[in-house]
């Protein structure tokens, strides 16, 4: 799989979302398999560059090449400065948001709304793409099958894309309608792909590696990209590479792994967050580890009241260690990661 320069390890990526797929979790994706992770959305709206927000959202620090940053916005000009900016902090890919679907974004005809406007799609597209080119860097876009069901306009989205000097394009097989209701369908992945010779990934409902395999076998699409599957299960990436090349199942992380995984994120996001911010943060990545553990919403409602990084870190090692009599603090890790989490984030 190739994106402009870069060439990927594999074909298996990780899906921007916003609050989610931050520093600290694209870098335990990669760790754990995806190929490619690209950023949570950017504004494209300068005077929101400086807010705190948009600082964590810019900083890639120690992350792994290519660093993929999505920026969002309805202005041309505009789209094309932000798509410099993020260059100038890190940007190696530059991918552009069409495809999200919560009002906020849309009611600035951002996101999918842009989806019912293909002459400023098209606008949109020549402006980063002409203020990336001087750089090196190759833009890519994400959008969805089009704006409902009966405005499926994704085959000429593409081919404009496509016209325009995009790299790659990412479908979600739903309409901005469907959000994220119903099933996804691959139908239109599929003549997408068929009509284009740019490498298109396949997005939606992925949530196996047999799914990933049979999306692939029958969009032809080139890569697959996983959102919510991996919400607490980042692990799933090397899940589907390895189906992908052996065509077996890998073994499931045991619960000294699953824990261990867990502590490490922690760390790695109380560090990038802060204290206050970090524990409030970390509640749902928790949920999401154990949702579907005997016992597990039970201790995710326990955790939602801890208002310390240092006791939302024992309650999880001690939680997790009880479910298989594993000792707390087993292993070269965790009790160094205590070190870290107890000290110093209250001025972070």
């Amino acid at each position: 799989m190739q994106i402009g320069p870069w060439t990927l390890p594999n074909n298996v990526f990780v899906a921007p979302m916003a609050g989610v797929t931050d520093r600290p979790f694209r870098q335990l994706c990669k760790r754990l398999g995806a190929g490619y992770a690209v950023s949570e959305m950017a504004a494209s709206n300068p005077q929101l560059w400086k807010s705190v927000k948009s600082s964590r959202r810019l900083n890639h620090d120690g992350e792994i090449d290519p660093v993929a940053v999505q920026i969002a916005g309805a202005d041309p000009e505009m789209m094309a400065q932000a798509a410099v900016f993020n260059i100038g902090k890190g940007a190696r890919v530059i991918d552009i948001n069409m495809g999200c679907p919560v009002k906020k974004v849309c009611n600035v005809a951002s996101g999918s709304a842009l989806l019912r406007h293909e002459d400023l799609v098209a606008r949109i597209l020549e402006a980063v793409v002409t203020a990336c080119r001087p750089h090196g860097i190759p833009v890519t876009l994400k959008t969805r099958t089009g704006w409902s069901r009966d405005e499926r306009n994704a085959l000429r989205i593409g081919r404009l894309a496509q016209d325009c000097g995009i790299s790659a394009l990412t479908l979600h097989g739903r309409t901005r309608a469907d959000m994220y209701e119903g099933c996804a369908e691959y139908d239109t992945i599929r003549a997408v792909k068929a009509s284009l010779s740019i490498p298109v990934v396949a997005n939606g409902d992925i949530d196996s590696p047999q799914k990933a395999r049979e999306v692939l076998a029958y969009t032809g699409a080139d890569a697959v990209m996983i959102g919510r599957a991996a919400q607490g299960r980042p692990w799933i990436f090397r899940e589907i590479d390895y189906f992908l090349k052996t065509g077996e199942q890998l073994a499931a992380p045991s619960w000294l792994e699953m824990r261990d995984l867990l502590l490490e994120h922690l760390v790695d996001h109380y560090q990038f967050y802060g204290e206050l911010p970090g524990v409030r943060t970390a509640r749902k990545h928790i949920g999401w580890y154990v949702s579907g553990l005997a016992g597990g919403q039970d201790f995710a409602d326990r955790i939602n009241r801890i208002e310390s990084t240092a006791e939302q870190f024992k309650a999880v090692d001690l939680w997790f260690s009880r479910q298989n009599d594993i000792s707390p603090d087993t292993g070269p890790t965790n009790c160094d990661n205590l070190k870290v989490v107890t000290s110093g984030l209250q001025a972070a």
